[in-house]
């Protein structure tokens, strides 16, 4: 295969990536960084790197068009970001002294995991009416969007904000040490923990995940593992995606959105995990 056809071919997949990314809240990186290493057989500390900056792509695509059509809790979004970034810069630093097979396994563990949290709450999936968290009623994280699927407007209240604080913190390590804008952990942690719509988690994770991908990326470069033959067409083909994303979550079905989250994080996963044992 020439460059050419490597940068094209990439940039054609990196699109895909980008509108599943942004489906389900998990931004470009958690379909690139497994193309990159097991399609490409690209070493995966340089598919990590080009996955934090299409991650911050991602998030500059979607979350522009999920804050207008008001589906991003902004309020959350700024209030986990504490503790997404500052799991961040652990994890940036963390990913210079684990080895390559454990990254793999804790990849696979942590998406094996947020399936699993996800497809149990199918059935419950009904907002909150009602909510006695202190922290969650001061900073008022309570609100609503206008669903268009169901053509009516939800409201929901917000809970649980202690277990979601340190999912966030987890979730920035996870970001910075696998490149997948720990949407993989965000999207559970507000959907399952704080009873976020599942909706209002994937346009609030796609908010989210650019901010915690930029804390990490600065070590991703000055330590040379962001590769710009790799990084730019994976960026490029990722925003364009993301935002045909958006367009599209606002007018299908809840349940839909939550189906398609579990099976991307079960197919990856396993994947992962094959890599991982098998090296």
């Amino acid at each position: 295969m020439t460059p050419l056809d490597f940068v094209v071919l990439l940039f054609f997949i990196s699109i895909a990536a980008g509108v599943l990314g942004s489906l389900v809240g998990l931004g470009g990186g958690v379909v690139v960084v497994p193309i990159l290493t097991l399609l490409f057989h690209i070493n995966i500390r340089l598919a990590i790197g080009a996955s934090i900056v299409s991650v911050i792509a991602t998030s500059s695509g979607a979350a522009s068009a999920y804050v207008r059509e008001r589906m991003t809790n902004l309020r959350v979004g700024m209030f986990l970001e504490i503790a997404t970034t500052t799991g961040a810069i652990t994890g940036a630093y963390l990913t210079t002294v684990l080895p390559t097979r454990f990254l793999f396994l804790l990849f696979g563990l942590v998406l094996a995991y947020s399936a699993f949290a996800t497809y149990r709450k199918r059935h419950s999936a009904h907002p909150l009416t009602v909510s006695n968290d202190r922290i969650a009623n001061y900073f008022d994280l309570h609100g609503s969007y206008y669903d268009q699927f169901e053509k009516k407007e939800i409201e929901y209240k917000v809970s649980g904000t202690k277990l979601g604080l340190g999912m966030m913190y987890v979730a920035g390590m996870v970001s910075a040490l696998l490149g997948i804008g720990s949407g993989a952990l965000k999207v559970p942690a507000m959907d399952v923990a704080m009873h976020l719509p599942i909706k209002v988690s994937t346009a609030t994770s796609n908010f989210m995940i650019g901010v915690t991908a930029a804390a990490s990326a600065a070590f991703y470069f000055a330590r040379g593992q962001i590769d710009p033959i790799i990084a730019a067409p994976v960026a490029a083909g990722v925003l364009g995606g993301s935002m045909f994303g958006a367009k599209v979550l606002g007018k299908i079905e809840s349940r839909i959105v939550r189906l398609l989250f579990v099976l991307v994080l079960v197919v990856i996963s396993v994947e992962m995990f094959q890599r991982g044992v098998l090296g």
